[in-house]
């Protein structure tokens, strides 16, 4: 089985929350650190993911990055980056804006992970369909992603969901909730509350 690193997506310009998702702080730290311990305990190194103008901000400065190349845009930028640096390895990515996300989760996507295919995901509560940003993305799925970047293709859902990616049920239905706007945030700042995670 391939080696297995990490990369938190933290590359996003947040313009529907109108602050820097990275740095929001739901449970005592910034969800960028928080998201990179979730991670780096669990492969064998970890990175963020940033815009090149992004690389010296303090922040992100704080970790490993790597820096989004030229190919594709958005989660996909950040996904080819790493690749290209370590094209043998499989990567866990994560988004940095699941603030309920916890290591349950991380272990249930990895005791489940199917190195046969090109990806391992979970499979959205809200729609069915595969979650990209909380996903292992095998070596096998290099090429391929790139040939769909080639041809236009910016959704790494869509590119999941075309290449019939292994899919898991989470077992905490809320872990995968995200934050990309203030409405998120306040609800779930309500839910961290309600079972007071600080």
């Amino acid at each position: 089985m391939s080696a297995l690193y990490g990369l938190v997506l933290a590359g996003g310009r947040s313009s529907r929350m109108m602050t820097d998702k990275a740095a929001l702080t739901f449970d005592c730290e910034p969800e960028l650190a928080r998201s990179f311990g979730l991670l780096a305990s669990r492969v064998e190194g970890a990175w963020v993911s940033v815009r090149a103008e992004q690389a010296d901000e303090p922040l992100r400065a704080a970790f490993p990055r790597i820096v989004d190349g030229t190919q594709g845009e958005g989660p996909v930028a950040g996904i080819l980056a790493a690749q290209a640096e370590h094209p043998d390895a499989a990567w866990l990515v994560l988004a940095c804006d699941l603030p309920l996300l916890d290591g349950e989760t991380l272990d249930q996507l990895l005791a489940g992970r199917e190195p046969a295919q090109l990806a391992t995901a979970f499979r959205s509560t809200h729609d069915g369909l595969p979650e990209p940003l909380c996903a292992i993305w095998e070596p096998a799925s290099c090429r391929p992603l790139m040939d769909y970047v080639t041809a236009g293709g910016t959704c790494p859902r869509k590119f999941l969901i075309a290449e019939r990616a292994a899919l898991l049920v989470p077992l905490n239905p809320r872990a995968l909730d995200n934050a990309n706007t203030p409405a998120d945030a306040a609800a779930i700042r309500r839910a961290i509350a309600a079972i007071d995670l600080c």
